[in-house]
C-alpha cells in the first residue's frame, strides 16, 4: 500500500515482501494505491497552487506494476471521505472489510488515516485486532541517500535521467497519446510526435537522447530517437509538451499510445536566429542521440 509514484527501487521492497507475503499466505499480489494523489486532493481543498510533481500518470503506474507481476490493483477514490477516516476506521472498513486484506506491506515511513495519525507500527497494531498481517519495508537506497520520488524529481530537474534510472531501476518514461500539433517538424525534415505533459513533472527543459516503445496500433514496437522537451521558444510562447523523432520510422502515430524514455540529456532549449540554423542543431543533436544509445 502506498502512492507508488514512479514505482522506485524503495516501492519495488514494497512490493517484494507483499509477494513473499501472498506466497505464503496463499493470496494474491494486490497493490492499493490513491487517484487522485493524496498532495493534490489536499493542495486543491486549501486552495494552493504548485507546479505538477508527478513522475507518471495513473495508466503509467497501472502498466509498470503489471510488469512486476501485480495480479490485482485497487485505485482507492481519495476524497474528503477518505481523507476524513481514522486510522482504526481505514483498516476495519476498507482493508479488512472492504478488499479482505490477508497482509499488508508498506514502507517503513508510511503515514495514513485522517491528519496522517496512522504509521507502520499502529497499522500492525491494527492488523492484529483485524486479522491481517503487516510487514514495514525498510527504506533503501545508496549512499546515504534513500531512494524517493523527491530525489527522482530533482535528478530528473537537473538534467540527470541516468541518476534518476539508478534510483527507479527502469527509465524514466513519459507516457500517453500522440496528439495533433503544429507539424512544423514534418517541413523541417524531423517529423516528431508529439505528447502532453499536463499534470507531470517537468524533468529539464532541452533535448534528449530517447527510447520509445509504441504500445498499440500497426506500428507497436521499440524505437531510437531525439526528443525536444520543451516550450519550443523559436515559435513564441508555447506550453511544454514532448516532442519525440524516432529514428528510421515511416508511419502515422496519432492517436495512438506512445511511451517515452528519457535516457541521455543532450543540450539544454535554445532560440535560433534562423530556420536553417535551427535545422542544422537538429541534425547534430540526431547524430549525437544515435551515438548515445544502445544500437
Amino acid at each position: 500500500m502506498g502512492n507508488f509514484d514512479g514505482v522506485h527501487l524503495g516501492h519495488r521492497s514494497v512490493i517484494d515482501a507483499a509477494r513473499a507475503a501472498g506466497a505464503e499466505a496463499g493470496a494474491p499480489l494486490g497493490v492499493v494505491t490513491f487517484e487522485p494523489h493524496p498532495r493534490e486532493y489536499f493542495a486543491k481543498a486549501a486552495g494552493k497552487t504548485f507546479p505538477p510533481f508527478r513522475l507518471m500518470n495513473a495508466e503509467a503506474r497501472a502498466a509498470r506494476l503489471a510488469r512486476l507481476g501485480v495480479a490485482v490493483l485497487y485505485e482507492l477514490p481519495f476524497g474528503a471521505t477518505l481523507a476524513g477516516l481514522s486510522p482504526d476506521i481505514f483498516a476495519r472498513d476498507v482493508l479488512a472489510g472492504g478488499l479482505g486484506a490477508r497482509h499488508v506491506t508498506v514502507g517503513a515511513d508510511f503515514r495514513f488515516g485522517k491528519d496522517r495519525a496512522g504509521d507502520a507500527d499502529s497499522l500492525a497494531d491494527l492488523g492484529r485486532r483485524y486479522g491481517f498481517g503487516v510487514t514495514a519495508a525498510p527504506l533503501v537506497g545508496t549512499g546515504g541517500q534513500d531512494f524517493s520520488s523527491t530525489a527522482i524529481r530533482r535528478a530528473l530537474s537537473e538534467g540527470r535521467p541516468r541518476d534518476a534510472e539508478a534510483m527507479l531501476g527502469h527509465w524514466h518514461r513519459i507516457e500517453g497519446e500522440v496528439l495533433h500539433g503544429e507539424k512544423r517538424g514534418r517541413t523541417l525534415g524531423f517529423p516528431t510526435a508529439n505528447m502532453s505533459l499536463d499534470g507531470l513533472h517537468l524533468p529539464r527543459l532541452g533535448v534528449y537522447a530517447v527510447l520509445a516503445e509504441v504500445k498499440s496500433g500497426p506500428h507497436i514496437g521499440t524505437y531510437r530517437g531525439v526528443a525536444s522537451l520543451g516550450v519550443r521558444p523559436m515559435f513564441g510562447e508555447n506550453t511544454p509538451n514532448l516532442e519525440t523523432y524516432l529514428f528510421d520510422f515511416d508511419g502515422d502515430l496519432y492517436g495512438e499510445h506512445l511511451s517515452v524514455a528519457l535516457v541521455e540529456f543532450l543540450r539544454d532549449e535554445a532560440k535560433f536566429d534562423t530556420l536553417p540554423a535551427l535545422i542544422a542543431q537538429m541534425e547534430d543533436d540526431a547524430a549525437r542521440a544515435r551515438a548515445a544509445l544502445p544500437a
